[in-house]
């Protein structure tokens, strides 16, 4: 293994918070594991703003292991902006992703990055805890629920949305950016950007030293999170689709609420204290905000691109020829 850090072919990120009686073993396993490639590594640890001495014991760390190289944010802003933190600053042709309570086996990173290599038509690897070792329901059936949601709604199936141990191509990072708390669907935004994925079952581990960060309240957040992957997916460059499209359906049972009492009107009926005109009104107005609302998404969507020049695709090298089968 080379020690000199200037040209990493792989590197590696690995959000920490609160994980000091961890780290010396994490960072040691990695490395080990990483020597065996052959390959020149780094290995990008992002302190989220930990309360421990995590921040101290990686700047130790640091001082003495050439390809560790720490970041360190002011506060703690969550797994989402620490990893983009580290994808930031990658310079490696495989970027892998890990946690850093040791649950996930750094061993397993090279068999990872050898089946990448020998696939040029694999852009993602996504870890699949099959034998998952955590022993409370509160994790795995939020989990569970958490993955068949996910896939079904967004179309790319996977077992385990949930590990972080994946492997990616550099231009596949390139392509996405990470906010909020899209971690969790970052093999969604992948496929989203072109990335052909594939699943690979890993080894998991119990956690036996620091606490989990993660509860059943998790289920809520990603719930949320999926209706905003769905909207990117579906409705981000036809806004007008998604906001008018619900703003018709209300104005049109609106308009025929107003146009039939209207008609009673004509006809010397009173309509003023029948609750359907409150209604109808209602409609009208929600259809219409709707509409509005639309509208303005795809002004803001030609804002976007057309100043900047930004591109609504993006394309791939041609595949490379099929092999000739000698007879």
């Amino acid at each position: 293994m080379s020690d000199n850090p200037s040209t990493p072919v792989i590197s590696v990120v690995i959000p920490i918070y609160n994980e000091a009686e961890n780290l010396p073993d994490l960072v040691g396993r990695v490395g080990a594991a990483l020597e065996r490639t052959g390959k020149p590594f780094e290995l990008i640890c992002i302190d989220d703003g930990s309360r421990d001495d995590s921040a101290h014991i990686l700047a130790e760390l640091a001082a003495s292991t050439p390809w560790l190289q720490p970041r360190y944010l002011i506060r703690n802003y969550g797994q989402t902006a620490a990893l983009q933190a580290g994808f930031d600053i990658v310079r490696g042709e495989y970027i892998v992703t890990l946690d850093g309570d040791l649950q996930n086996d750094p061993d397993d990173i090279p068999a990872l990055i050898e089946k990448m290599e020998a696939s040029p038509e694999i852009d993602m690897i996504s870890g699949w805890r099959k034998e998952r070792q955590d022993a409370a329901l509160s994790r795995k059936l939020p989990s569970t629920i958490a993955n068949r949601l996910i896939s079904k709604v967004t179309g790319v199936s996977l077992h385990d949305y949930g590990c972080a141990l994946k492997v990616y191509r550099r231009e596949i990072i390139d392509r996405i950016h990470l906010y909020g708390e899209l971690h969790r669907f970052i093999p969604t935004l992948a496929a989203e950007a072109g990335a052909r994925i594939v699943e690979v079952p890993v080894k998991h581990h119990a956690r036996t030293r620091g606490v989990s960060k993660y509860g059943i309240d998790r289920t809520f957040r990603v719930a949320l999170d999926l209706l905003l992957i769905k909207f990117l997916m579906r409705y981000l460059h036809r806004p007008l689709h998604a906001f008018g499209g619900v703003g018709l359906w209300l104005l049109t049972p609106g308009i025929l609420a107003l146009g039939w009492l209207g008609i009673l009107k004509l006809l010397g009926e009173s309509i003023g204290g029948r609750p359907l005109l409150l209604v109808g009104i209602m409609l009208c107005l929600m259809g219409v905000q709707l509409i509005a609302i639309g509208v303005l998404g795809e002004i803001l969507i030609r804002v976007y691109h057309e100043p900047s020049g930004r591109d609504l695709y993006r394309v791939r090298e041609a595949p490379r020829p099929r092999a000739q089968s000698s007879r």
